[in-house]
């Protein structure tokens, strides 16, 4: 008999090895094809078919993926995005070439360019920050003097809060632009920045499947002008008004932008006048936002995911109501780290489900203002969000470490 093969392009360091584990639950023989499979450590560890292929060549990842159903009954494709969502336009359009359950890659690339985004979503009448296109230091000077600082700047094209900087100051904004367009920043396609305006207030994340709002978190950042995901809590603390008036508001944008096949990941700040969309990923949320959800509410977004991906009828009952939350470890300079402990202690703290370090002593810090800061991460739950954030807090209580600053230059 025909082995039923569920295609992954690309890996993912935080739910890549929970998509290649559902998938071995579905009865599905995962294959990674990944420009460098040695990036994903699970691959290994867990012995995954992985192939070297050129992810960014649509011809190269047809010709693997027919050589490979001369062996394998290909049940379905899917991937991840990287430090943009472009892997993620492919997987629609190598769906689409093999006649398999797919989301629509116009509407992914669409999604991808945040700049195009913002027009989309603008034109629908959907409420987003002001904002601007600047190509060069002059435009992003004269976008943020129409917008007034302070003014978000980050590239159009990219995820993670990479290059994402608040600027409140003209010398903050000439230095960011000129790490953004000066060879900092590495650009996939021409450089192009979005000015927009400080959306201020609390911030949401509206997790939805297919066209409708599976849960709703709240997410705390690391201190600015960065923003750097410290505290993710599911369900976030909202009246019926407000989560009605927030899943309205994310429904709309897939309207807007031509989604609605499979996970969609919404970002949004609750300000004066209401919630304002920062970004719309057309994907589901990564780490630790898959977690959280099956925590809380018993629901694998994961699993349901690939079962729309094999053509099968997924299933979002949620199985009951707890509360869930990750706080994540961020260094506070830069250095080499001398020591981390106090993480099997933590482990140790009722409600505590999960206690992960990424990094081991010796290791140089060098802070990048994005996901790639962390450290390490705890996850608890229990039936209520005051246990749950208890729990949380004894447990990063319990856990220390000690970074030696590097050198001086002149020393």
């Amino acid at each position: 008999m025909v082995r039923r093969a569920l295609i992954l392009v690309e890996g993912h360091r935080g739910i890549g090895l929970l998509y290649v584990q559902a998938a071995q639950r579905l009865g599905l023989h995962p294959i990674t094809l990944s420009a460098d499979p040695a990036r994903y450590d699970y691959l290994a560890t867990e012995g995954i078919e992985a192939i070297r292929v050129d992810t960014d060549n649509l011809d190269a990842l047809i010709r693997e993926c027919s050589r490979l159903r001369a062996t394998y009954d290909i049940a379905g494709i899917t991937g991840f995005s990287g430090h943009d969502e472009s892997v993620y336009a492919t997987v629609g359009k190598l769906c689409r070439h093999f006649d398999l359950p797919g989301p629509n890659p116009e509407s992914t690339e669409r999604s991808c360019d945040k700049f195009n985004q913002r027009q989309l979503l603008a034109q629908a009448g959907v409420p987003i920050p002001a904002y601007r296109l600047a190509t060069n230091a002059a435009e992003a000077e004269s976008s943020a003097a129409e917008i007034g600082l302070p003014v978000i700047l980050k590239p159009a094209v990219g995820s993670g809060s990479i290059g994402v900087r608040l600027c409140r100051k003209l010398d903050e904004l000439a230095e960011h632009t000129t790490d953004l367009l000066g060879g900092k920043y590495i650009w996939r396609s021409t450089p192009k920045i979005l000015v927009e305006e400080f959306a201020q207030g609390p911030f949401y994340s509206t997790n939805i499947m297919g066209n409708e709002v599976v849960a709703i978190c709240a997410n705390d950042f690391g201190p600015l002008p960065h923003f750097v995901i410290r505290e993710v809590t599911y369900p976030a603390l909202l009246t019926d008004e407000e989560r009605e008036r927030i899943a309205d508001v994310s429904l709309s944008c897939l309207r807007a932008v031509g989604l609605g096949w499979g996970p969609t990941n919404i970002e949004l700040r609750w300000t004066k006048r209401g919630p304002v969309v920062i970004e719309v990923n057309p994907r589901l949320g990564g780490m630790p936002d898959p977690q959280l959800v099956k925590l809380a509410y018993g629901l694998d977004l994961v699993t349901e995911h690939i079962k729309l991906v094999i053509g099968e009828e997924w299933n979002l009952r949620k199985r009951h109501s707890h509360s869930a939350a990750a706080r994540f470890l961020l260094p506070d300079q830069d250095g080499i780290l001398d020591w981390i402990s106090g993480d099997t202690q933590a482990a140790a703290i009722p409600g505590v489900v999960e206690v992960k370090l990424n990094v081991e002593p010796k290791t140089p810090i060098v802070r990048k203002g994005d996901f790639r800061d962390r450290i390490g991460h705890v996850i608890a739950t229990s039936p209520s969000l005051a246990e749950t954030e208890g729990a949380l807090q004894r447990a990063v209580d319990l856990i220390d470490w000690s970074i030696t600053p590097f050198p001086a230059v002149d020393e």
